[in-house]
């Protein structure tokens, strides 16, 4: 007969304990740190607003006006994004396109004014007159916070249209 043998480990040693331990705890430590980067701001970005609206150009150059502003104006669409979303003006202050509020598609909003009286789309459709692409401020109604903030829009013209995405300054 032969005889058995057993293979023992050998019992860790209080170094080797804290040392795994340390190790757990850094790998841990690290994961939580980067938890923060990987999740997304509760409200939109400067950079974010300014993708989205290129995004939004892209879609109604290669999908045409029709699909293009009729994707804008579905709130649970591709160009909606927490407190971000496209609007579509015409140069006469119509709106076309509207990712947060489509009962204004076909309303013309040239005379709206924000809280101050800033008569806000007349100042970005004579903006997008003279300029292919810009920022506005002015105030408005977040749709996250219902509350009137701050706001900042970026806008590019296309053709005949005025595309824009706004980010609210909290």
């Amino acid at each position: 007969m032969r005889p058995v043998r057993t293979v023992r480990n050998p019992p860790a040693t209080t170094v080797q304990r804290w040392i795994g331990c340390a190790a757990c705890a850094l790998a841990l430590a690290a994961t939580t740190a980067a938890l923060p980067a990987l999740a997304k701001a509760e409200f939109a970005s400067r950079d974010e607003a300014i993708a989205m609206v290129k995004k939004g150009v892209a879609f109604i150059k290669s999908a045409g006006k029709e699909k293009g502003y009729a994707e804008i104006s579905n709130k649970k669409g591709q160009f909606t994004d927490r407190d971000l979303y496209l609007v579509v003006y015409g140069m006469d202050g119509t709106v076309f396109a509207h990712g947060a509020n489509e009962k204004q598609v076909g309303r013309n909003l040239i005379d709206l004014k924000d809280v101050d009286g800033k008569p806000f789309v007349k100042e970005r459709v004579e903006l997008a007159q003279k300029q292919p692409s810009f920022w506005q401020e002015y105030k408005f109604t977040d749709p996250v916070t219902r509350k009137i903030e701050p706001k900042e829009m970026y806008c590019e013209r296309l053709d005949d249209v005025v595309v824009c995405g706004g980010i609210y300054k909290h």
